[in-house]
């Protein structure tokens, strides 16, 4: 039997942790590294981002903190003038509510009472009706509107949410650009004469990805209407008058014009008012 000496015996044996070395790194480093792999980074927020609402199902889509032109110089008195408003970031719904959303809501709780009426302008049974689940439910009051967002955990955008929603930063005339309305873009002029589906209108999408910021329904904010708010509003997350007799809605609808469906023009009515080319979305802070 040979007698192994001291130093052949110390270079056996680091020749053997080198071994143990490698195949430590190639199979237990591999398995710490998948480990490491299933823990999640922080996602980091952007235009594209979206959320889905446990409560109702609705999309929402993110809007950036920043500033953004608010109001035109081209239109009614009540537009001017242009100022620049700076926002927190929100969330904003990507559709109007829909019929099948709110009804949800009255069937679910006490915070929602049905719409005014369940006919649309030529639809005897519109609300209540599965073939029109996913249009956008009409005839409720701005106290409606209110309840529903807040059973939805959310609540009305304030006006400047609703307008950098629509328009974006650079001060566009419209949702998807300066381009002209056109029956591609969306629900409007009378051309479909009534409601369309969320999400019909794909080129005519927001910069953050919302749909029907023009036509197809008039939509409820949160702020009271003054005329002459935008000379005297703050520059930083506008909360609207402090009181006043009309609430406002933004967007125009489906019997809107060119001028009524531009991310700028407001228009305002009683807060009990409702119609069949009036609806909503809802709002989220982060």
């Amino acid at each position: 039997m040979n007698v192994l000496n001291r130093e052949t015996l110390l270079r056996r044996a680091g020749k053997l942790w080198l071994v143990i070395a490698l195949l430590f790194i190639l199979f237990g480093g591999s398995c710490i590294a998948k480990k490491i792999s299933l823990v999640p980074e922080k996602p980091t927020q952007g235009i594209g981002s979206t959320m889905v609402s446990e409560k109702d199902g609705m999309v929402l889509d993110y809007v950036p903190t920043g500033e953004f032109p608010m109001g035109s110089n081209n239109g009614t008195d009540d537009e001017k003038p242009v100022h620049k408003v700076y926002l927190d970031a929100f969330w904003i719904d990507q559709t109007e509510v829909t019929n099948a959303m709110y009804a949800k809501c009255v069937a679910e709780s006490d915070t929602c009472s049905p719409p005014s009426a369940i006919r649309s302008e030529k639809r005897d049974s519109y609300y209540g009706n599965s073939e029109f689940d996913n249009y956008p439910v009409v005839y409720v009051s701005w106290d409606q509107a209110n309840a529903y967002c807040s059973w939805a955990e959310r609540r009305l955008p304030t006006e400047a949410e609703w307008e950098k929603a629509a328009r974006g930063t650079d001060g566009r005339t419209y949702p998807w650009g300066n381009e002209s309305p056109a029956a591609d873009l969306l629900n409007y002029n009378a051309n479909v004469g009534d409601t369309t589906e969320s999400g019909k209108y794909p080129d005519g999408l927001s910069i953050y990805y919302a749909y029907d910021m023009a036509g197809n329904v008039w939509e409820w904010v949160n702020d009271w209407y003054s005329e002459t708010y935008y000379k005297s509003s703050p520059a930083s997350n506008p909360m609207g008058a402090d009181t006043d007799v009309f609430r406002v809605y933004r967007g125009g609808s489906w019997n809107g014009n060119d001028s009524s469906v531009r991310s700028a023009y407001r228009y305002g009515s009683g807060p009990s008012g409702t119609s069949d080319e009036l609806g909503f979305r809802c709002a989220r802070s982060p």
